[in-house]
């Protein structure tokens, strides 16, 4: 029997925190209700995956594993021209912020998970990602050589046949709550947080599920780039993304348009939701300067 999404929510925060929670400590960490968070203890101790002191068993260990994360792909190909000067010489996702490269703060997240296998596409720079192996052992790096011909899709090109199961990161986001990566994943999804309006990427959404991509938008999510791919989804994106690939037109497109807007009938794709505080999108020179004080001389 598989798990309900109140059970996996309520199961993964037992495992990750490794410690004693009380109802109240899981309501607040799961933004469920204290009566959703009691039934649901009730139903974890019936069948057995955590103990009468709310610590996962082994049953319990066993019943997440098909929904553990394999691995974390970082798309870090471009160019970064609006963070220019700072990004003639260095690759946008390897600037420091605050004496912490942009990428690390999400690296430091996917090893704080235990996700296996880290893969990082580079273009632009590439060979300054190395330094990171020094830190991180286990990334794999793939170069893009056609990162400056083709949009992101190019990169998600390189690596299709590795989406089952997968994160798939931009690398220029300042992640400030590690949360947010995590050891297991329900279903596929796409990080967004809700607004009132916006002139970014966003999209719409109905009982949870993305049903539009748009650029500007009011009363929707705005995007931020780290998705999750199940095992269907992500044998479909292998096929979707080399047929989008090879279509006139197809070197154009934003790699995410692809289960988001071109294919989407062919995903379900849930949104995750984050706060104003988890995370910060560095677009410009002009932010990164309003965020580290160094940079404003």
């Amino acid at each position: 029997m598989e798990l309900t999404y109140n059970q996996f929510e309520i199961l993964t925060i037992i495992e990750r925190e490794k410690s004693k929670l009380s109802q109240r400590n899981l309501a607040d960490l799961s933004g469920l209700s204290l009566g959703t968070v009691n039934k649901t203890i009730s139903e974890l101790l019936n069948e057995n995956l955590i103990d009468n002191n709310n610590i996962i068993t082994e049953d319990g260990l066993e019943k997440l594993e098909p929904y553990r994360v394999k691995r974390a792909i970082f798309l870090a190909a471009g160019f970064g021209s609006r963070m220019v000067p700072i990004t003639l010489n260095t690759p946008k996702p390897l600037v420091l912020v605050k004496g912490k490269r942009i990428i690390e703060t999400l690296l430091d997240a996917v090893v704080r998970a235990e996700i296996p296998e880290i893969i990082i596409v580079t273009g632009y720079l590439g060979e300054q990602f190395e330094v990171l192996q020094k830190k991180y052992p286990n990334i794999k790096i793939i170069e893009n050589k056609l990162y400056n011909e083709a949009n992101n899709i190019s990169s998600a090109f390189l690596i299709r046949d590795k989406l089952q199961n997968s994160y798939v990161l931009e690398s220029d986001l300042v992640l400030y709550n590690p949360n947010l990566i995590r050891k297991y994943e329900y279903e596929s999804n796409f990080l967004g947080k809700y607004v009132k309006v916006t002139d970014d990427w966003c999209f719409e959404t109905k009982n949870g599920i993305i049903t539009k991509q748009k650029v500007g938008g009011y009363d929707c999510f705005q995007m931020y780039g780290i998705s999750y791919y199940d095992a269907k989804d992500g044998k479909q994106l292998d096929t979707d993304i080399k047929a989008v690939y090879d279509a006139p037109g197809g070197k154009e497109k934003y790699w995410d348009q692809i289960p988001l807007d071109v294919c989407k009938q062919n995903y379900k794709i849930s949104v995750r939701e984050c706060k104003e505080n988890d995370i910060i999108e560095i677009d410009t020179f002009n932010e990164l300067k309003k965020i580290d004080p160094i940079y404003d001389v």
